[in-house]
């Protein structure tokens, strides 16, 4: 039975092996309504398996992924959408040359008329798009546009947007905030706790610690396909969080071996 206190996904000791490539040793963690769970570790660390694990891209070696209470073994990307589990990738799957709307909807487009004689009603896909992007704050005077001509940050939240407007439960964000600059890094970060307060649970998948702390309520970090521990925003200090993730004793070290110029 699944309960308001029931996590919206769950996964316990994921292992995932490439051949005899040992990508995810025993991960666990789990989401609940309301949620930011930030995914940190270094590159290398088992980030990006996980969540293809998580999304359906592949499937775990060993370990159980359960999903609203309810144990599931995912065959594609499709199942896990189905199941209310919206990923977006650093790369968007946006068309740069197509408009907002298009991408928006990304062939799901509302249609007037039956069989044969159905057509896009674009009138109604662009008021839905201006009245989505207007609700977070930014202003798409022309819905027709190219995508293209929009600001990292806002191309980050109209697949954000888009993601929610078509009912995902779950949100796994990777990377969003990677290659922008202060001003879109602020832009998606409040977006980000507008989608906790209408319930979603999400995970942001960054290497940035500060931008994790800004928005985090929990913290899983990664390590070489392992966990190495999963830690409330009241149980650990960002400059902690931080040392965690790099590997402070690797820092300090060379610090030391360079004079502490690191």
């Amino acid at each position: 039975m699944t309960t308001a206190a029931t996590p919206l996904i769950e996964a316990r000791d994921i292992v995932k092996h490439f051949g005899s490539v040992i990508a995810l040793s025993g991960v666990s963690l789990t989401v609940n309504r309301g949620e930011v769970m930030c995914l940190l570790g270094d590159n290398g660390a088992g980030k990006s398996t996980l969540i293809k694990t998580l999304s359906g891209v592949h499937k775990p070696t060993t370990g159980e992924y359960r999903v609203e209470g309810r144990s599931v073994e995912f065959s594609s990307p499709r199942d896990a959408l189905d199941a209310g589990i919206a990923t977006v990738f650093q790369d968007l799957a946006m068309i740069p040359l197509m408009s907002v709307t298009r991408n928006f909807f990304m062939g799901r487009e509302p249609t007037r008329g039956f069989g044969p004689f159905k057509w896009i009603d674009f009138d109604h896909a662009h008021a839905v798009t201006r009245e989505e992007m207007h609700k977070i704050g930014i202003d798409i005077r022309d819905p027709h546009q190219a995508v293209g001509t929009l600001s990292g940050g806002e191309r980050q939240c109209v697949a954000i947007a888009r993601a929610v407007y078509f009912g995902a439960k779950v949100l796994i964000l990777d990377e969003p905030t990677s290659a922008l600059g202060v001003a879109q890094t602020s832009m998606v970060l409040k977006y980000i706790h507008q989608v906790r307060q209408k319930g979603l649970g999400v995970i942001f998948i960054t290497h940035n610690v500060r931008h994790a702390y800004a928005v985090g309520d929990r913290f899983t970090v990664l390590n070489r396909g392992k966990t190495l521990g999963t830690y409330t925003k009241s149980d650990i200090h960002i400059d902690e969080l931080q040392n965690l993730m790099a590997g402070g004793k690797e820092l300090q070290q060379l610090s030391a071996e360079l004079g502490g110029t690191v």
